[in-house]
């Protein structure tokens, strides 16, 4: 018997055998695909098939860089093209001339999009690959591409934008993954993290520990607030509509029309039985904006009361042909999150230039962020007095357990109303501080 012993497990090959078998030997699976374990312990991914009636082997990469998952997804689309004629060989040399990394991104998501579970994952996937990875490593050959072209792409943002960097990661080894399968490079993953960019990158748990998005100070919120309004363009007033209504940025730059309605009144909510804390500002406006569940992220329908000056600044907004977006890009696509944030960092490098101390976080001095307004706003309400849920859903955060959120209907609406009604007074109090004063000396 050859040193290369044929193994047959009685069972399909799992994720943990694979991860573990050091025996040399072919262990098989299906459809023809089997892990080849080396005397030294390398490993690989073989699939024998018959192409047009020649038995040949294919390799198709090394675990862990292709997973078992994949590994057979690969071999079972080979099989196929094989049965209806094609030549999975000769496509796998081809490939060889070279792929991009954008080329691959495109190619890999043509064919995995479909599972992700909504909409949301499917632009996020694109958005951050677009973002961060392509300026960096678009142009360049996948086969070519090596761990320091990773780092490349992750090393400056992974401190500030730890939960951002860390996925970006995950999703530049899937791509990279899925060349090596492809045929499009070979060898070990550059972009994985075990025993690979966890010896040269600091842990994102270490790193996201106590770094909460910088948030505004409260006291500092009324001057800000002031200085946003002064300034022009379709990303500060999705700012602006941001911070009215505590959402997050993602929220409202995939707003749309059709989830706005301008003249609703619910003027009885079967499910919250409290009455208004202040029926007349209830009164103004019954506006609702609800943003549907595939956009959210806990996966679940959340209603924004809309008060006057939400109301009136969506009104005021332009509308542009053929977009369905309440906040378009140039073009008539979807605001970038770039495009936010770059409203509030040209605020503090304004303030910066005038000497000023500007809109920093008073815990870690960082310059406040978008995301952080609603870090704010929860310390604020908090301060205010209003409970806890109120707040919570607001933010549309789960509050209580799985057997709580249940049995609770209510989403508070019109006490929410209110609240946020309050919450754009206490925005608007150095503007109408000032102008009293001004009153006062005329």
């Amino acid at each position: 018997m050859s040193s290369e012993n044929m193994r047959r497990p009685e069972k399909a090959l799992s994720p943990r055998f694979v991860e573990t078998v050091s025996d040399p030997g072919k262990y098989f699976d299906g459809h023809g695909l089997f892990l080849r374990v080396a005397k030294n312990g390398a490993k690989q991914w073989v699939q024998r098939i018959t192409i047009r009636g020649k038995r040949t082997e294919l390799g198709l990469g090394s675990p862990p860089a292709v997973p078992l998952k994949m590994a057979r997804e690969q071999a079972l689309l080979n099989r196929g093209k094989a049965m209806l004629g094609g030549d999975p060989l000769a496509e796998k040399r081809k490939a060889r001339e070279g792929m991009t990394f954008s080329d691959a991104v495109d190619k890999y998501l043509a064919a995995k999009l479909s599972e992700f579970r909504n909409e949301k994952h499917r632009k996020q996937w694109r958005s951050t690959l677009d973002a961060y990875a392509a300026p960096v490593i678009g142009p360049k050959l996948v086969s070519e591409i090596d761990v320091q072209d990773v780092l490349r792409v992750l090393e400056p943002i992974w401190k500030d934008k730890t939960e951002t960097a860390s996925r970006l990661r995950g999703r530049i080894e899937n791509v990279l993954s899925w060349a090596t399968v492809a045929g499009h490079r070979t060898g070990d993953n550059p972009a994985r993290w075990k025993g690979n960019l966890s010896e040269t990158l600091p842990k994102p748990a270490k790193v996201a520990k106590g770094d909460n998005q910088p948030a505004l100070a409260l006291s500092d919120v009324s001057r800000w607030w002031a200085d946003l309004r002064q300034r022009d363009g379709m990303a500060a007033r999705a700012l602006e509509f941001l911070t009215l209504t505590a959402a997050r940025s993602g929220e409202v730059r995939g707003m749309t029309w059709d989830e706005i309605d301008l003249g609703r009144r619910d003027k009885t909510d079967a499910t919250d039985k409290t009455p208004a804390a202040n029926p007349a500002n209830s009164a103004n406006s019954g506006a609702v904006w609800t943003v549907p569940a595939s956009r959210m992220k806990n996966g679940r329908e959340h209603r924004v009361p809309l008060t006057p000056e939400a109301v009136a600044l969506l009104e005021a907004l332009p509308r542009m042909d053929g977009s369905p977006f309440v906040f378009f890009a140039p073009r008539g696509g979807m605001l970038s999150d770039m495009s936010i944030s770059a409203v509030m960092r040209r605020m503090q490098e304004a303030e910066v230039k005038a000497k000023r101390r500007g809109y920093l976080d008073p815990r870690n001095k960082r310059p406040a962020v978008p995301h952080g307004l609603r870090s704010t706003f929860r310390q604020w309400a908090a301060e205010r007095g209003y409970p806890r849920d109120m707040a919570e859903i607001a933010l549309a955060h789960w509050i209580g357990s799985e057997v709580e959120r249940a049995y609770q209907r209510a989403d508070m609406l019109d006490r929410r109303r209110d609240m946020m009604a309050d919450w754009i007074a206490h925005l608007c109090s150095e503007t109408a501080q000032a102008s009293k004063v001004s009153n006062i000396r005329r």
